[in-house]
């Protein structure tokens, strides 16, 4: 029975809605860490070049670290909301 409901829902096209969501947060999940990944090395170049602007060079880095994780939590929630709709 749950067999063939499955069946039926993936030859509707809900299977491509999933899979599709899959890869969406996936990628989103890829693009944000490779985005802070790049602000923490460029934070911690900048603070080895020079040392007494560290705090505000700390300050800006967390800043932006929330802003990318923000738009990321944004873009995983959109791939759940179209995989809840397929």
């Amino acid at each position: 029975m749950l067999l063939a409901i499955l069946l039926q829902a993936l030859s509707d096209g809900a299977g491509f809605a999933i899979m599709g969501a899959g890869i969406g947060a996936g990628l989103v999940a890829l693009g944000a860490g490779l985005g802070i990944g790049r602000i923490g090395g460029s934070a911690m170049e900048s603070i080895a070049r020079q040392p007494e602007a560290g705090g505000k060079i700390q300050t800006a880095m967390i800043i932006a670290s929330a802003l990318i994780e923000g738009v990321a939590l944004f873009g995983v929630v959109v791939c759940l909301l179209i995989s809840f709709k397929g």
